[in-house]
């Protein structure tokens, strides 16, 4: 399986990446997210931190911006999507419109 990763943004400012390997899931700030005082951690269970935070499973916070029931169906059928594939799930429908300031993007390499 290859790595896949997501740019976080809080409130449209990239605050770090999160990526999902054969070993699960890990997030990290950026660095010039994580150097500015007036920067907030984007959630209480993932501190301003220079460490990588590690989880076998998607991290609570960001399973908790995924839709759920009925919502999680029509999302699914409409966008072709496996419904156990949470981080497929969270690029694709947590870019826009979610509660809060946080937001995830699917993340491009340069060209």
């Amino acid at each position: 399986m290859t790595s896949r990763k997501a740019n976080v943004y809080c409130n449209g400012l990239q605050a770090g990446t999160l990526s999902e390997t054969e070993d699960g899931f890990s997030f990290a700030y950026d660095d010039l997210f994580f150097l500015d005082p007036t920067k907030p951690a984007i959630s209480l269970t993932l501190p301003k931190s220079r460490q990588e935070y590690r989880s076998k499973t998607l991290f609570p916070f960001f399973y908790g911006l995924l839709a759920e029931g009925e919502n999680k169906h029509n999302q699914c059928r409409n966008l072709k999507l496996d419904e156990r594939d949470h981080f497929t799930r969270l690029i694709k429908t947590a870019h826009t419109e979610t509660i809060g300031a946080i937001t995830v993007r699917e993340f491009h390499a340069a060209r």
